[in-house]
């Protein structure tokens, strides 16, 4: 067929396929280089599976068995403070270190990075939506659209399970079948670049806009 003499023509053309993500370093180090890029890569497998069956077990219990979201953390506060009154009470008698007030507390180090991560996603919302590039614009509502048909089929949770099992398995796959989804993404590329240049000709480049300041970002 037309595609595969294509990709084989592609293959045996150069020694590496064209990276359609433009990276040149290894996936791993994209995702972080660290737990959790093992983790999304499966490089320690115990910890994935771990990982991967207890979000399953607890998408059972929430939409198969129907337990309600306040019982379970209702159950889990009691024993986190059944744990937490053992632990302190048992710390003369065992000689082990009394936990304190530090051990539960969020670091400030671990907010910072929240904060950053929330503004970084509200920057780059902030810019997409400010229509400077139409194509990210319009992907997004489509994104969005799409989304929210979704949502109105399956509850919330069934979306994020479903997210979370791609999460942990796209990016195995396209690192193990890396050269053949490169090729079809790009020609995936090229074909909606082309449809969206006849779009833009024709409709979008006529859409009235006005005067848009960039804001600075310290």
């Amino acid at each position: 067929m037309p595609i595969y003499s294509d990709f084989n023509e592609q293959a045996s053309g150069s020694s590496q396929p064209s990276m359609f993500f433009r990276r040149n370093k290894p996936l791993h180090s994209y995702l972080g280089g660290r737990k959790v890029a093992d983790v999304l890569l499966w490089r320690n497998k115990a910890l994935t599976t771990t990982i991967l069956a207890g979000f399953s077990m607890i998408w059972f219990l929430f939409v198969v068995v129907e337990i309600h979201f306040i019982t379970v953390l209702c159950y889990l506060l009691m024993t986190f403070m059944l744990i937490l009154f053992i632990s302190i009470q048992g710390a003369t008698f065992f000689k082990w270190r009394v936990p304190t007030i530090n051990d539960i507390q969020v670091s400030e180090t671990t907010a910072r990075y929240i904060q950053s991560r929330i503004n970084y996603l509200l920057t780059i919302f902030y810019r997409i939506s400010c229509g400077q590039e139409s194509a990210r614009f319009f992907g997004a509502l489509a994104s969005l659209w799409l989304l929210s048909i979704l949502g109105s089929y399956s509850s919330a949770l069934n979306v994020l399970y479903v997210g979370f099992l791609c999460l942990i398995t796209i990016p195995v796959l396209y690192e193990q079948y890396e050269r053949e989804v490169t090729y079809i993404a790009t020609q995936g590329k090229r074909d909606m670049k082309r449809i969206y240049n006849k779009l833009d000709s024709k409709f979008i480049s006529k859409i009235p806009r006005g005067p848009v300041k960039e804001k600075k970002y310290m």
